[in-house]
């Protein structure tokens, strides 16, 4: 074979077999199915990187548009949401929640100290997520987990003490649902989503159909795992009821609206999860669209918890990736603080010791951050798919593939 018949077929099969290796991603080992990278500042997106696909079974690319179930950034957006309700007077972030909800929600070993919207949002309402939290059906009842003494912290009364807990954004989602007679998901349409121009949804029932048929495929372990809709809105698109079924006509206000994911059930992309990053650094104001007032935006902030001596845990206890302490040292209401420089912290995968606001997800192989330097007036928006065993960091308790993103390296 001469020289350009060589170089010829090279071109030819060197594509097939990187369509191959994304065909099955355990091929690449250790190595993202796909990344989105996205910077922004007040005025819009300033950058965009890409790399790999959402869907390996069609060969499909990503892009900056793609939806993708973002994990628990979702609950940033949840907040903006409570805010949005508390500005209107129809929720108090201070009243005890049991009063909307219509049934008692008390750790049983702290009977007297009630719980609040401001203790659930900043995950230092003594929950714990040993019970569960996602798997009440929908014609189920999510306060029946609350019955099980493994929910609440026997040690730490509410208030004093910081625990991360999925468990709490399904009671907050209930308030709201109580407090408003509107289902979640489409209450969030209302409140946030769509003021906002965003193609977005928790869970895909309040999604329309060609932003469901964009979805980013999750891996692990080289299988499809959430969001497989093969180019399609899927049929039901939550947690079914018992029997299997999906009648969302059947709704029943704030009973399992854990169904929608309010802990990490929002399909967002990129390019409109910036939006919100842009929402923050305009102080509830993007885009001319005035959300939120900006003491709501600095009551997100908070912080309402920093770390000291032992006053919290300062990771998430069932995180199999970020396994150092030190990830989470500062919080508000779902609104996380970098690089506080508090000791014991290993909390700045940017290492540059810029303070920045935002979040993090995890969740299915999915690895994500949205954080914003309010000094600046810059963020950045970045995800990964296919990161189930995901190398730690070398310089934060993050992974080293979300260092990796949050640099630009």
């Amino acid at each position: 074979m001469n020289t350009f018949l060589l170089r010829l077929s090279c071109l030819l099969v060197l594509p097939a077999l990187a369509s191959a290796a994304f065909a099955n991603p355990a091929a690449a080992q250790g190595e993202p199915v796909a990344t989105v990278r996205v910077t922004f500042d007040r005025n819009g997106v300033t950058g965009t990187t890409v790399s790999g696909l959402a869907d390996p079974a069609t060969g499909r690319a990503i892009s900056a548009d793609d939806p993708v179930r973002i994990a628990s950034i979702s609950k940033l957006v949840v907040s903006i949401g409570v805010m949005r309700l508390v500005e209107a007077g129809k929720l108090d972030l201070d009243a005890d929640v049991s009063d909307t909800l219509g049934y008692r929600v008390r750790n049983p070993n702290f009977p007297d100290v009630p719980v609040t919207l401001r203790l659930l949002l900043s995950h230092r309402a003594s929950l714990t997520d040993a019970a569960g939290y996602w798997q009440v059906p929908f014609d189920g009842e999510f306060k029946t987990l609350l019955d099980d003494p493994r929910a609440w912290d026997k040690e730490h009364a509410p208030g004093t003490y910081w625990r991360y807990a999925n468990i709490g954004f399904p009671i907050v989602a209930g308030v709201m649902e109580r407090a408003t007679g509107e289902r979640f998901d489409l209450l969030m349409q209302r409140l946030v989503l769509k003021p906002l121009g965003l193609h977005a949804c928790y869970g895909w029932p309040s999604c329309d159909e060609a932003t469901a048929a964009r979805a980013a495929v999750l891996y692990e372990d080289g299988k499809p795992v959430v969001d497989d809709n093969q180019g399609r809105k899927p049929a039901c698109g939550i947690t079914k009821a018992s029997d299997g079924s999906c009648d969302l006509s059947k709704w029943r206000a704030g009973t399992s609206s854990n169904v929608f994911g309010p802990q990490g059930g929002l399909r967002i992309s990129a390019n409109d999860l910036s939006k919100i990053g842009r929402l923050l650094l305009g102080e509830g104001k993007v885009d001319g669209v005035r959300l939120l007032s900006r003491k709501s935006v600095r009551t997100m902030i908070g912080p309402e918890w920093s770390y000291r001596d032992g006053n919290g845990l300062t990771l998430e206890e069932d995180d199999p990736i970020r396994t150092k302490g030190g990830f989470t040292c500062r919080y508000g209401l779902a609104v996380h603080t970098l690089a506080t420089g508090l000791p014991d912290c290993g909390d700045d995968p940017f290492g540059d010791g810029v303070q920045r606001i935002g979040h993090s997800g995890n969740a299915y192989g999915l690895l994500a951050g949205l954080w914003v330097d309010r000094k600046t007036g810059t963020g950045v928006v970045y995800f990964a798919t296919g990161m189930g065993n995901a190398a730690p960091g070398n310089r934060s308790a993050f992974s080293a593939i979300e260092e990796k993103l949050a640099q630009g390296k």
